[in-house]
Order: C-alpha cells, then structure tokens, then sequence
C-alpha cells in the first residue's frame, strides 16, 4: 500500500469519527501537512496544478466572484470578490481591487491543487496552494457566482502533466533567534524610524538593523511603539464596528497577505475565537494565542500612520490593523482616536 492509498484509508476513518472535521485539523490528527492529505486525493478529490503561478494569477479575474482565504496557525482571513488589478511581475504578484486584495510571494509557492469535497452543505470546488512544508499559502473558494465554465477551463489550462498522489514536503527549519538586546544600536534604529517617509520601509529598516519585528517594537520606545493590554484586539474591532470607521485588517500566510479594507459589522465571540461575521468579509482570530500587542506609529509623508499589530508567544505576526485610507491620504482622524485609546487605558 502507497503512503498516499494509506493516508486516503486514515482519512476516511477519521471522518467518520468526527464528521465535518476539517483539512487542517484532520492533517494535525493523522500527523501529515495539509499538502500531503490534499495531494493524497489526486485523481479523485483532487487534481495536481503546473507551478505557472504568474500566469495562474493573471487567470484568475475571469472566475468572477469567489472567496479568498489566508491564514495563519492563528488567525483566518475570508474575503469574497473579484480579482481586478492583477499583476505578476518576477517574485511577486499583487491583486489590487477593491475586495480581493493581495501580495503574494511566489517564492514560497510550491504545489498547487484544485479540490473537489463533498461538504454538508454541498460540493464544494477550491484552489489550494502550498509552501514546500505542507502549509498552506492561499486558496480560492467558488461561491454561488463563479463562473463554473471559467473554473473548470482554468484547472483544465493549469494541470500538471504528472498527476501523482505521492508528495514529500520538507520539514521547516527553526528560525534564527533575535540577537541580543544590547546588540541593536537602537539610536540608529530610532532615527531611521522617525526619518520614514513610507510605511513600505519598515522591514528594510528591521532588516538593516538585523533586528525582529517585535524586538524593534519593545525596544524602540513608548513613542514610536508601545505594548498595549492582550484585549485590545478586541477593543479596537469593537470600537470600529459601534463608531462605524473603516479599516485595514491585513493577515499573512508564508506566500500570500491578504488585507480587507472597510467597516466591519457583525461581532461574535466563541470560545476563544473572537470573529468577525459581515457578508464580504470573516475574521477568526483565536485570542488565546495572543502574546503581545502593540500601538505602532509610522512618520510618512502623509503624516503618522497608526497601527494596533498582534504577534504570538514566538514572535509571529496573527494580524495588524490600520485605518483605512489611500497612499497620498492622512490617516483618518477616529481611526487613530480608537487605537490611541488602547494606549491610553
């Protein structure tokens, strides 16, 4: 028996088990990525897609509207729309509409499958894509408005020749420890902070200064960054919802970030997922795993730039949040009321 043949046994008894279970948390239960109990589907649930990622991207806006889903082991982002504003160029690709919005890194990129499950609320047809350990970078869900006859001709133009079930992924290696505090020469790290004139230059600056995100964040000082209560997450979503301001929620894959840009409406706490429930746009972000949040302040030409930015236990970014706006836009006024509040507390 093939390791694919028996995963794809494994899988079936852990779904009559507990039903609905979904790919993620099955593939933590039989001890495999995601990629691997995907890929163990081919030439039945699933269909093994080329690495043509950029002509893929470019592809997409033919679709119509789907629902694009980016996660991270804590935090899941769902925004449905259109693809518009696409473009692909070397590593990277951006998606610039007004509900689909993305930056990918292709270099992360590694298998890509279209699935086809069997759901309790029906089929459902998807495009899952992968980094090289199993983990998933992005996918695309079909909604009751896709083009169906564009989803099939796009999997029909992208299939890999080689359809295998059989996959290898690679296991992650641990990423490198901070440097010491006292190593960081935090008056240079201040004063090319103050000297930005674009939000985009911050992670040149952390990488100049060989410096983490959060470690920049702690050690910066309270006017350029300050630790915030591990509630504020929820303050903030709250606060923009009741005072009905727009924002920025960004959250990020290994391959892809996906931001959502406008109010947010429905609430709902469950356990320790606090959600965002609206008609375009879902939030799950367990709370729980919340270890440091801070107020960050960002000199631009457009004025400062707030953001409320959240990070686990290891120094990974779950989520950041800005108000919303435009480049050559200042920061709206409530937006920044809100996450200054959160300081203020």
């Amino acid at each position: 028996m093939t390791k694919a043949s028996d995963l794809r046994q494994r899988l079936q008894a852990l779904r009559a088990e507990r039903p609905g279970v979904r790919a993620r948390d099955a593939a933590q239960a039989l001890g495999v990525s995601e990629a691997e109990l995907v890929s163990s589907g081919v030439e039945d649930t699933a269909t093994r897609l080329s690495t043509a990622w950029r002509d893929m991207l470019t592809a997409m806006p033919a679709l119509g509207r789907v629902m694009c889903l980016t996660r991270n082991d804590h935090c899941v982002h769902e925004r449905h729309g259109r693809f518009e504003q696409v473009s692909a160029n070397g590593p990277h690709g951006l998606v610039l509409g007004p509900d689909i919005d993305l930056r990918i890194f292709f270099g992360q990129w590694h298998d890509g499958f279209a699935v086809a499950e069997d759901t309790r609320s029906g089929p459902r047809r998807s495009l899952q894509f992968f980094d090289a350990y199993g983990t998933a970078v992005h996918k695309i869900y079909a909604t009751a408005e896709t083009d169906m006859a564009a989803f099939d001709a796009l999997v029909a133009r992208f299939r890999a020749e080689t359809q295998s079930a059989e996959l290898s992924v690679a296991a992650r290696p641990e990423p490198a420890p901070d440097r010491p505090d006292a190593a960081i020469d935090l008056e240079s790290l201040r004063g090319a902070w103050r000297a930005m004139r674009d939000t985009h230059e911050f992670f040149g600056i952390l990488q100049k200064h060989k410096v983490g995100r959060v470690q920049a964040l702690r050690l910066v000082g309270n006017d350029l960054a300050q630790p915030l209560a591990s509630s504020s997450v929820r303050d903030v979503l709250t606060a923009s919802a009741s005072s009905e301001t727009p924002i920025m929620v960004f959250v990020g894959s290994p391959g892809c970030i996906q931001i959502h840009t406008g109010p947010v409406q429905k609430l709902v706490p469950t356990g320790p997922w606090f959600n965002v429930l609206d008609p375009t746009f879902n939030l799950h972000l367990r709370e729980d795993a919340i270890a440091h949040t801070f107020i960050v302040r960002k000199p631009t030409d457009d004025g400062v730039v707030t953001s409320v930015e959240a990070f686990d236990d290891a120094g990974r970014t779950i989520a950041l949040f800005f108000g919303a706006r435009k480049p050559g836009q200042p920061e709206r006024a409530a937006w920044r009321d809100i996450a200054e509040a959160r300081a203020a507390a």
